[in-house]
This record gives C-alpha cells, sequence and structure tokens, in this order.
C-alpha cells in the first residue's frame, strides 16, 4: 500500500493514544543541564556562550523594560532549535510541523506585546495605525489596512514556519523516495542523488536553525515597537 506524502505530519498515536505530549518533551530532554562542577564540559561551555550571544543580540535595540522577555525567548528559542531538528531524525516526529502549535506559540506571544504597549504607551500603540500626514480621504481605509496588517502578524509567524518545515520535509522524502526507486534501474543516478539528498538535508539543519530564530527575531521586533 502507498502511503501518502503528508502521513509524516500526522500526530503519531500508540494504543489510540497521541504522542505529541512525548514529541513535546523530549526536547527539553536533550538540553544538557548545568552541573554542580565549578567547571563545565564543553558542551555546556558552548550551550551558555551560544544563549548569551543570542540574547545580547537580540535585546540590544529593546529598551530595559523589555529585557524580562529574556529568558522566555530564550528558552523558546531553544525549544524551536530542539524540536525543528528532532524531526530530522529517523522514526521521529517534528511538532513544529503542525500549524495549531505553531499559532498557539505566536498568538498569546503577539497578543502580550500588544496588551503590553496598550498599556504602557497607548497613544504611541494606536499612532502606528494611522501614518502621520496621511490624507484625511484615505484615513478610514489606511486605519483598516493596519488593522488587518496588525492581525496578521501571529498568523505570518505561524505560518512561516509551519510552511518552511513542511516543505523541506517533503522534499526531502520525495529525493529519498526517487533514489530508492532509481537503485536497481540507474545505480549512477541513485548515488547522485543520495549526495543530493545529503547536502539537501545539512541545508535542512540550517533551515530549522534559522527559521526558530527568525520567529524569536520578529517577536522581540514585535515586542520592541511597545516598550
Amino acid at each position: 500500500m502507498t502511503l501518502s506524502f503528508f502521513d509524516q505530519f500526522m500526530s503519531p498515536t500508540l494504543f489510540g493514544i497521541p504522542l505529541i505530549a512525548l514529541a513535546l518533551t523530549l526536547p527539553w530532554i536533550l538540553i544538557p543541564k548545568p552541573l554542580t562542577r565549578w567547571l563545565n564540559s564543553r558542551l555546556l561551555t558552548l550551550q551558555g556562550w551560544f544563549i548569551n550571544r543570542f540574547t545580547q543580540q537580540i535585546f540590544q535595540p529593546i529598551s530595559l523594560g523589555g529585557h524580562k522577555w529574556a529568558s522566555l525567548l530564550a528558552s523558546l528559542m531553544l525549544f524551536l532549535i530542539t524540536s525543528n531538528m528532532l524531526g530530522l531524525l529517523p522514526y521521529t516526529y517534528t511538532p513544529t510541523t503542525q500549524l495549531s502549535l505553531n499559532l498557539a506559540f505566536a498568538v498569546p506571544m503577539w497578543l502580550a506585546t500588544v496588551i503590553i504597549g496598550l498599556r504602557n504607551k497607548p497613544t504611541y500603540a494606536l499612532g502606528h495605525l494611522l501614518p502621520e500626514g496621511t490624507p484625511t480621504l484615505l484615513i478610514p481605509i489606511l486605519i483598516v489596512i493596519e488593522t488587518i496588517s496588525l492581525f496578521i502578524r501571529p498568523v505570518a509567524l505561524g505560518v512561516r514556519l509551519t510552511a518552511n518545515l513542511t516543505a523541506g520535509h517533503l522534499l526531502i522524502q520525495l529525493i529519498a523516495t526517487g533514489a530508492f526507486v532509481l537503485l536497481p534501474l540507474m545505480p549512477t543516478v541513485a548515488i547522485l542523488t543520495s549526495m543530493l539528498l545529503l547536502l539537501l538535508t545539512l541545508l535542512e539543519v540550517a533551515v530549522a536553525m534559522i527559521q526558530a530564530y527568525v520567529f524569536v527575531l520578529l517577536l522581540s521586533l514585535y515586542l520592541q515597537e511597545n516598550v
């Protein structure tokens, strides 16, 4: 029986129980924890350097009021990276290919930035809906357009992450299926296709890291507008 290429994006089940909770918990288990020793291992040192560089780059243009989000966004960054890269292993599942999960991350974070802006700087936050110097006739149209663009931000965050990961996984599966079919017919072409598959896998690792960074970076930009 030929399975659909989209079956890999279905939540795995065991005895009728969805295992998405296990897939969401596993990335935290893979992250190394600090030790009680005076000197950390090389892996812990590299992880600490990465987190420090990331938080410094993200929060450098943000005012001090937004620095309270550092631990939250850094944790979200690590979770998204490990979740995205977990799906590249055999017999695994990528939770971040589900649009509902990505929206569950994007909508509360975006809504929190909007509420912070309305609470701290309501005039400045509402001023984004109408650029300065707008002609009188265009004011209602621009307010509607800016409001729609404001509410479409979390949808764009979730769809961007889902589409990039889904497209990469589908392309890998298509090329792997083609190489498997061509192996008995044209071995040379199958080997060349397998080499292309290896390069594509390395590219997908980079995409998994970049998309997690872009997700958190856009959230930090939304936060920067409201603090």
